[in-house]
């Protein structure tokens, strides 16, 4: 047989959407579209479920009214890409996207185990640095920390040409405020399990 060439083939957003608008894809097959490709999302063991929803609540707290916080909802992000972040924040309330998914959410958080690398590398330093989110946080499980993720700047190193500039990560003393909502803190020990 020899080396035969390996293809793959990119989808667009509006045909993933297509896929699940006619059940070829449903909920039960935990997929989400990165960069063109259908990728599989992190299985959620019971420390990450249980982040998702502390995340949940911190969020919802801080915001209050006028935001909506997203549970591992579709995001509209560009052409080639529909992730569905642990949580997200977007302005307005659930119904104001019910004819589209939100393109711009002003915080989105992840759940990180097992992907770690994937989670820094991947979404955050390509796709959301390249979408323009502002403000991106990784909840490190295995490390017991929140990393933060700011001010995206052009990388021609990077894959998709962007990477954050501003790193720092918090430990389960310390506080972090969104930039959406500056007076608001939100205690790292309130996101970890």
């Amino acid at each position: 047989m020899g080396d035969a060439m390996v293809r793959t083939r990119k989808w667009t957003r509006v045909e993933y959407e297509r896929l699940a608008e006619f059940e070829i894809l449903g909920p039960e097959d935990r997929v989400e579209l990165l960069g063109g490709d259908v990728l599989l999302k992190e299985p959620q063991y019971s420390p990450h479920a249980t982040a998702i929803q502390l995340a949940y609540r911190a969020l919802d707290r801080a915001f209050g009214q006028g935001w909506t916080v997203r549970p591992q909802l579709p995001v509209a992000l560009d052409e080639e890409s529909e992730p569905e972040p642990d949580p997200c924040v977007v302005r307005g309330n659930p119904r104001d996207y019910r004819d589209a998914h939100p393109e711009r959410p002003v915080l989105i958080v992840e759940i990180a185990m097992s992907r770690l690398g994937f989670d820094r590398q991947h979404k955050g330093g390509i796709l959301y640095a390249r979408a323009g989110i502002p403000d991106y946080w990784i909840v490190n499980l295995a490390e017991n920390r929140v990393e933060v993720y700011r001010e995206r700047i052009p990388d021609t190193a990077a894959t998709f040409g962007w990477r954050y500039r501003y790193v720092s990560e918090r430990g389960p003393a310390e506080s972090v405020s969104p930039l959406a909502v500056p007076a608001a803190l939100i205690a790292v020990a309130d996101l970890l399990p």
